[in-house]
């Protein structure tokens, strides 16, 4: 990598308090290995030594990267395209539940092949939606109409115009993680609603499969987020954490990922015994599962 980033602070709190935590692969494009460090103080992981903006895109360069190509190649992605529909279900009454409106303007960061905003633009809402990746831009106007515009059009957007802001999977894929909260925060109406989903290396899954779990997703996840990480960048961004929800089939996705990584094979039956041991711990505290929903309220 030619240019690289090598932190010697948090990227989340700025702490020098931060090590050496372990040592994952990327296993969907380059093999390569990547270390991920901790920060002692806000807990945060993140993976160091991590190509910059200019280059982290030939990283997702894989026909089996789901968040671009919309694929159904293989059992994984089959499935994942089988509880789509009933998630895009959900997070609409999520949103709905969270802002308090039927209907409203909404920014969705991330927004991949389009299948979320197509969903919230079909049920009534003013969406716009921002994608990175120019492959993903062009299956989501094939598939659906969309205009999705690239993720840099963040920064023109004015002040006080979204009711609510989505980010489903993304926040750990961000380089600027600083500059995009304090435009979130600018960019929502007051009361206005943001919606982080990401995946939570503090569970029971993620304990069990430990470097083999699928949710580090090195390089392409450059932060690895716990709940105390999220709680206090949020406080410093302007933001109140309202609410933790649970993503409850991602630790079953995950998981075979996971057991694929580590075997060679899906293994769909210890897959499925560790995502439904990481469910049941997580119904007594939703911050424990796999992957959280953050409910943030601009304060």
């Amino acid at each position: 990598m030619k240019h690289m980033i090598s932190y010697k602070q948090c990227p989340c709190c700025g702490s020098n308090y931060i090590r050496k935590s372990l040592v994952a692969k990327d296993y969907t494009v380059s093999q390569q290995d990547f270390e991920i460090w901790i920060c002692d103080d806000c807990t945060l992981q993140f993976t160091q030594h991590i190509p910059d903006a200019n280059e982290i895109g030939a990283y997702y360069k894989s026909t089996s990267y789901i968040s671009h190509t919309d694929t159904k190649k293989g059992l994984v992605n089959r499935l994942y395209h089988l509880v789509r529909n009933y998630t895009l279900k959900t997070k609409r009454k999520l949103i709905q539940e969270a802002s308090g409106i039927v209907t409203g303007t909404l920014l969705d960061v991330g927004a991949g092949t389009g299948a979320f905003s197509h969903a919230m633009q079909s049920a009534g809402w003013k969406v716009t939606g921002l994608e990175p990746d120019p492959d993903a831009r062009e299956v989501a106007l094939q598939k659906y109409g969309l205009q999705l515009k690239p993720a840099e059009k963040l920064y023109e957007l004015d002040h006080d115009q979204f009711d609510c802001i989505t980010m489903w999977h993304v926040l750990e894929h961000v380089h600027d993680l600083h500059g995009y909260l304090e435009k979130f925060h600018s960019i929502l109406k007051p009361g206005g609603r943001l919606l982080i989903a990401v995946p939570n290396y503090t569970s029971l899954d993620a304990d069990i499969h430990g470097q083999y779990w699928a949710a580090y997703d090195v390089p392409r996840h450059l932060y690895h987020f716990s709940p105390k990480s999220i709680q206090l960048l949020a406080k410093a961004k302007g933001f109140e954490v309202r609410d933790h929800k649970p993503m409850w089939f991602d630790s079953f996705y995950v998981s075979m990922l996971s057991e694929k990584y580590r075997t060679g094979s899906n293994g769909l039956l210890r897959a499925v015994k560790v995502g439904l041991l990481s469910n049941f711990k997580t119904t007594k505290d939703h911050k424990k599962c796999s992957s959280v929903i953050y409910v943030l309220a601009k304060s």
